[in-house]
């Protein structure tokens, strides 16, 4: 039986700091509803969400095709529901981090009737898809800019309710997918509809690092990997240790996280400064910042946390101002200044 390749290490990862620390935010706390990356090819955005997988801490799960939690009592599938009163067996598996292929088919992506079994024995047997797969999980699309509108518009209702539901073909089936959904792109070739947008939590941005040292690091590290993958990996494994460490330590902490009313009303004015719709961006904003605390092992958030999570959960909110040529990055870090400015005086 042959290994599977071993994984660039997410702690070797050299000037993607802000990458980085959304999706350790996101896998703190999955309520802060995914992360969005955009920025140049070849700045490790595929290799930092396949590394991340790698180092998440395993999940309880019951032995059945969602992996669903054994002790929960809602969002649950029909058979673990029916059976939940029985205390189903369970084991600690890999947190499904699963890929979401352009290409992917409508019954790829749902599921469909598994159409062998049906010519064989007549039987109508569901096959479940990918969003099945990324249940408690993970759901990655690369170049999710460029993804179908179809195939957008059924992302959008699974995500907003947190189960698939498929009614077709004498088939009825409603089971729970609730995902992480991170998604990479260059926006240069081609902008994300608003609806799918506002759906991540986070937006991030990465760029081919200028700093000559880290360029040559990068270069470094990535030729050190191929040549030899299994030394790398475990020159990094404690590293990666710790940092699986802090991630559990994060999630037991989270819930004990204060979050003053005076953060509450600095993160409210700063949504209001920059003219965010909704209520998204303030909840955004403390749960991330809840997150960060929790991965900095504080018991309170502090106005520092709250300053480095803005730009991450408000750049995309922004509505496009066509008497304002500076981008959303600049404009969220004009509003921080001015709020934090004004709270400091």
């Amino acid at each position: 039986m042959s290994r599977s390749r071993p994984v660039f290490p997410f702690s070797a990862l050299v000037g993607q700091h802000d990458m980085q620390r959304g999706l350790l935010i996101a896998s703190v706390d999955p309520l802060v509803g995914g992360v969005l990356i955009l920025g140049d090819r070849g700045t490790g955005k595929s290799t930092a969400v396949r590394a991340l997988a790698a180092v998440l801490p395993p999940i309880r799960a019951v032995e059945c095709a969602y992996r669903c939690e054994p002790r929960a009592t809602a969002g649950l599938c029909s058979r673990c529901t029916a059976k939940s009163r029985a205390r189903p067996t369970a084991s600690d598996v890999p947190v499904p981090v699963v890929d979401l292929p352009l290409g992917a088919t409508e019954d790829r992506i749902l599921g469909a009737l598994d159409l062998e079994r049906l010519m064989v024995s007549g039987e109508k047997v569901y096959e479940p898809g990918l969003l099945a797969r990324a249940n408690r999980g993970f759901l990655y699309i690369d170049e999710v800019n460029l993804l179908e509108d179809h195939l957008v518009d059924l992302l959008i209702d699974v995500a907003a309710s947190g189960e698939n539901r498929i009614e077709r073909e004498s088939l009825s089936i409603v089971h729970p997918a609730r995902f992480v959904l991170v998604g990479s792109g260059n926006p240069e070739e081609g902008e994300l509809r608003p609806q799918l947008l506002d759906r991540f939590g986070l937006a991030v941005e990465v760029r081919t690092p200028q700093d000559l040292d880290q360029r040559v690091e990068v270069v470094r590290r990535r030729e050190a990997f191929e040549r030899d993958p299994e030394g790398f990996c475990a020159s990094h494994a404690q590293a990666e240790q710790a940092l699986r460490a802090k991630l559990v330590a994060a999630r037991r902490a989270l819930d004990r996280i204060r979050f003053d009313d005076t953060l509450l009303r600095l993160a409210a004015a700063l949504c209001q400064q920059l003219g965010t719709d909704g209520l998204r961006g303030e909840l955004a904003l403390m749960r991330a910042a809840k997150a960060a605390a929790a991965l900095d092992g504080l018991r309170t958030v502090q106005r520092e946390h709250l300053m480095e999570v803005a730009p991450m959960a408000l750049r995309h909110r922004l509505r496009r101002d066509p008497l304002d040529e500076t981008d959303s990055s600049a404009r969220v870090a004009r509003a921080i200044a001015q709020v934090f400015g004004e709270a400091a005086g």
